[in-house]
């Protein structure tokens, strides 16, 4: 993770995990379909306000990553809004192609458990 240029004010909201992460639940802006779980540290967050494209924090390859930028499924930030703790992200996207690294629509097509 890097130095970050988010807007203090917007660092001063939030709560982040022992290792500088916030949750970011992903979420087609339309349909209101949850897609996904990534997480965020104050640079990905930065670099997805200022490009709107959605950029991660990969805490299995320790990199920042942008959705689709290999696979060709993007995902277009529509906004991006905080939880009244400060703890959780919600991420409205208009998604192109499947959300989940599995290939799925998202990331919740494994099956129901209740």
């Amino acid at each position: 993770m890097s130095v970050t240029n988010l807007d203090p004010a917007i660092a001063a909201r939030l709560k982040r995990t022992a290792d500088g992460l916030v949750p970011a639940v992903v979420q087609q802006h339309d349909t209101g379909e949850v897609l996904m779980l990534a997480w965020m540290d104050d640079e990905a967050l930065h670099r997805t306000l200022s490009t709107r494209d959605a950029t991660y924090w990969s805490r299995s390859r320790g990199e920042y990553w942008v959705k689709g930028a290999t696979s060709g499924h993007t995902q277009s930030v529509v906004s991006v809004a905080l939880d009244c703790d400060g703890d959780t992200l919600l991420v409205r996207v208009d998604q192109t192609g499947a959300a989940c690294h599995t290939g799925d629509h998202t990331c919740f097509d494994a099956g129901r458990l209740l």
